[in-house]
């Protein structure tokens, strides 16, 4: 359903009734009906309704979820409620997820990037952002990475990007746009043969196991999403045999698992499942269950219901 709030107080702005705007912008009746009913508008619409009102198309509308977890989460992202489940998922999730994969910052120093944009000194967490000489070394004499703090900053903004595209069907250019967005900014950027945004260039290889030649990775890709999208009323188990698909054809040169991890979180958005959080502390089940997916599900699969369990403990404590 559609909340058309920002569209009709535009309206009253400017003094313009809805049979005057279908009129100027040869809108069909039928279409300004949608409006009443809270029915999607096409994009064509949106785009000339927001022109002739001179206002971004985001501005006139936002989506409103039956899932009562995506509908908080964007409610609190829109409004920047503090101390909500969208501001506990935000740090909890992005720490753990970059913790699996070597980040050294605490999920203090995570929770303070959130909250004040620093890291707890007098180092701003965006203001290394811009610099690229400084993206290959170290903060003052903090001792951390210039990465960790990027990819801390742009995990919190894929997150926001899985919250708002999260019912819309999965494709290869939201893939690559969750890695553009996780790995813009960092040192990997600098690198020739380092595709920010895009699939690997060269070979590589996961825990010991040979991963997807790069030349086939759009075609084993396409595969994968054909399948996963042609089947009806997903439960977990899609979900995760997914992640353990997609981890093992490991498009990207890296960041690989906080892809797949960000997927999956928009999957059970959009199917109404309670989404997963892979704490940090159990990430060894994790990799087992990855490793063993194909003598055993059972592993991988134990270890999301558990993620689903920290999931579920936000929710009793905001009351969802």
């Amino acid at each position: 359903m559609y909340d058309y709030t920002g569209l009709n107080n535009r309206l009253q702005e400017k003094g313009v009734k809805k049979s005057q705007l279908a009129a100027e912008l040869h809108i069909s009746s039928r279409t300004i009906a949608k409006i009443s009913k809270g029915e999607k508008l096409s994009n064509l619409v949106i785009a000339k309704i927001s022109n002739y009102l001179q206002c971004k198309p985001s501005e006139l509308y936002r989506v409103i979820s039956g899932n009562p977890i995506l509908q908080r989460l964007r409610e609190e992202k829109e409004h920047r409620i503090a101390g909500g489940i969208y501001h506990e998922l935000q740090i909890r999730m992005t720490y753990n997820s970059n913790h699996i994969e070597g980040s050294q910052l605490s999920e203090d120093q995570t929770r303070r990037i959130f909250e004040t944009n620093t890291i707890g000194s007098e180092e701003k967490a965006d203001g290394v952002v811009d610099s690229a000489d400084s993206s290959v070394g170290v903060v003052g004499n903090t001792g951390i990475k210039v990465d960790d703090i990027v990819e801390t900053v742009n995990h919190f903004r894929a997150i926001d990007y899985c919250i708002d595209v999260a019912e819309e069907p999965l494709s290869e250019d939201m893939i690559k746009h969750l890695h553009l967005l996780l790995k813009r900014g960092t040192s990997d950027e600098l690198l020739p043969w380092f595709s920010v945004g895009d699939y690997k260039l060269r070979a590589n290889v996961v825990g010991g196991l040979q991963t997807c030649d790069p030349k086939k990775v759009h075609e084993e890709i396409s595969k994968l999403l054909a399948e996963y999208l042609s089947k009806t009323d997903l439960q977990l188990e899609d979900i995760v045999d997914f992640h353990y698909r997609f981890e093992r054809i490991h498009p990207f040169q890296d960041g690989n698992g906080r892809v797949g991890r960000l997927i999956a979180f928009k999957e059970c958005l959009k199917n109404n499942i309670v989404p997963f959080i892979i704490e940090d502390r159990k990430k060894y089940y994790y990799y087992r269950g990855l490793k063993e997916y194909g003598n055993e599900r059972g592993f991988l699969v134990e270890t999301c219901y558990d993620g689903q369990d920290t999931f579920r403990a936000l929710l009793k404590l905001f009351g969802l």
